[in-house]
C-alpha cells in the first residue's frame, strides 16, 4: 500500500465521479432518489386538452406539423450532407414535442402529506448523497 490511496503503482482509488471513494454512496443516493423520483411521478397523471394548434393561424391538424419533418427526412434519404434538410428535419421534430407539450395537462394525485414528505426526502437525501460521494473529500 502506498501512501497516495493505497492502491499499488502509486495511483489514488478513483471512484464516483473520478475522486476517492464515495462508489457506494453514491449507488445508495442512486437508489433513494430513484426510488423518491418513482413514487412521485406515479403520483402524476397527464392529459391533453383542446384542439392541436398554436393560437394563430388558427386550428392546424397535427398532420400539417409533420410536413417539414417528412420533407427533411426525404431530402436526407437522397442527401444526407444537407443543412437544410438537417433543419428541417430538426425543426419538425421540435414542432411536435413543443405542440405535444404545450397540450398537456398536469395533475397530482390527492396523497397524503406524510407521503408526500417519504417522497421528497427519498429525492433530496438521495441527492445530497450523490453530490457528497462526487467530492474530492467523499
Amino acid at each position: 500500500m502506498s501512501e497516495t490511496g493505497g492502491s499499488l503503482g502509486g495511483h489514488p482509488k478513483r471512484g464516483a465521479g473520478g475522486t476517492p471513494g464515495g462508489v457506494g454512496e453514491f449507488f445508495f443516493g442512486l437508489i433513494l432518489a430513484g426510488i423518491g423520483c418513482y413514487l412521485l411521478f406515479d403520483r402524476v397523471q397527464v392529459t391533453a386538452h383542446g384542439n392541436w394548434g398554436w393560437g394563430f393561424a388558427g386550428n392546424a391538424p397535427f398532420g400539417v406539423t409533420l410536413i417539414p419533418m417528412l420533407l427533411g427526412v426525404g431530402m436526407l434519404f437522397f442527401n444526407g450532407k444537407s443543412k437544410i434538410a438537417w433543419i428541417l428535419t430538426a425543426g419538425g421534430l421540435l414542432f411536435i414535442v413543443v405542440g405535444i407539450i404545450s397540450r398537456m395537462d398536469i395533475y397530482f394525485h390527492r396523497t397524503t402529506l406524510m407521503t408526500t414528505i417519504i417522497m421528497l426526502v427519498l429525492i433530496a437525501g438521495g441527492l445530497g448523497l450523490i453530490v457528497k460521494s462526487l467530492r474530492p473529500g467523499g
